[in-house]
């Protein structure tokens, strides 16, 4: 396999694994921030809890193994991205702490105020990381001011709030009201009665905001966000040298893509079909259905950004010479092909186990359970 087809290989391969991360981790979000709304009493909080309690440890693997293949894959990425984003990373890694902690201890006295405060810090676990994953992806789109020297020393110019601009916000709203249309979907797919009705009502605000927030983002893209091409380009082949290319930025053109390969107008087309969906079903019966439409829409919305900035993974607004792309930010051939190989041999192994575990614990969480259960649930 050639080096420039490796490549892209993992361009994709990290996208399976950032879509896998919203899809599983992502409804433990949402359920979290919608917890303290949808959850009146202790026995309705403790509901919503353990509708995602036997399973968000292991959907937060997702986050950590996409770092993780960010580093091998992607050397120059993984450098200049958490040089540029560390205090945002750092804000999700804090309000990260409060889910273990509170899923813990949340239960170990009866004291109602000791409970409230807890079920808020899962909302700061839940609220703070879906909003700052889109605020990055909206920097991402508008460019981030770092810049490389001869030595390929990376340096960045920017300051944390800058990061808080208000494009950023729009995207941090697409996701954070992606991810809770995606909580309560699945809230509502593992419970009943009133807490179900609750989740209900909280899909169709979210599912119909995520889409509004989305169309409207991506009209500003089209029209008013400056995207990045590349005019001289460095050979596919070439070392993890982004200097070696010239890049020129321009308004409107993180849509030319959709006119070069117009099949990727199927990713904000099912964008909106998902959100759509999921709207429609708030209602009734069919849960799944409305389930598999937030992950639509999740799907839709992370491969309509990738889809836009490709081949570009990280554009520079200080020296756009400097951006980084697929073709110059990668690992060496021979690093691309042992990871590629682990992948073929482990992905499906985790796949299947994952599957077999949602097996294993679905159903219905009930309040005659969580009564029954008291010491062993959340």
């Amino acid at each position: 396999m050639d080096y420039a087809t490796l490549k892209v290989i993992w361009w994709a391969l990290i996208g399976v694994l950032l879509i896998g991360f919203s899809l599983t981790d992502g409804f433990d979000m949402g359920a979290a921030v919608l917890l303290p709304f949808i959850g009146k009493t202790d026995a309705e909080r403790r509901i919503v809890i353990n509708t995602v309690g036997a399973t968000w440890e292991g959907n937060q693997v997702w986050l950590i193994t996409a770092g993780g293949a960010m580093f091998a894959a992607w050397p120059l990425v993984y450098a200049a991205s958490f040089s540029g984003f560390y205090f945002a990373m750092l804000l999700v890694l804090f309000a990260l702490f409060f889910r273990p902690v509170g899923f813990d201890y949340r239960g170990k006295r009866e004291n109602p105020k000791w409970r409230n405060a807890w079920d808020w810090a899962l909302f700061i676990g839940g609220f703070v990381p879906a909003l700052v994953f889109g605020v990055a992806f909206g920097n991402l789109l508008e460019g981030v001011p770092f810049s490389y020297d001869s030595d390929l020393r990376v340096t960045y110019h920017g300051s944390f709030f800058a990061l808080l601009n208000p494009f950023a916000i729009l995207c941090g709203l697409v996701s954070l009201t992606m991810l809770t249309a995606h909580g309560a979907a699945f809230v509502k797919l593992k419970s009943e009665g009133v807490v179900a009705a609750r989740a209900s009502k909280a899909l169709r605000i979210a599912s119909a905001l995520a889409v509004v927030f989305f169309v409207v983002a991506g009209a500003l893209v089209a029209t008013l966000i400056g995207g990045y091409t590349i005019t001289t380009p460095a050979p596919y082949d070439s070392v993890a040298n982004p200097l070696l290319k010239s890049v020129e930025p321009g308004t409107g053109l993180w849509i030319s893509n959709y006119g070069l390969y117009p099949w990727m107008a199927v990713a904000p087309i099912l964008g909106i079909l998902g959100g759509a969906i999921a709207f429609v079903l708030a209602g009734s019966r069919l849960e799944k259905t409305a389930f598999l439409g937030t992950a639509l829409l999740i799907i839709g919305v992370i491969l309509t950004a990738g889809f836009s900035m490709f081949p570009f993974i990280m554009p520079s607004s200080l020296d756009p010479r400097s951006s980084l792309t697929v073709w110059d930010s990668t690992s060496s051939k021979t690093t691309l092909e042992i990871m590629l190989v682990a992948v073929i041999i482990f992905l499906p192994i985790v796949l299947a186990y994952t599957t077999w575990a949602y097996r294993i614990m679905r159903g219905k969480v009930t309040l005659e359970a969580v009564e029954d259960k008291r010491n062993s649930l959340y």
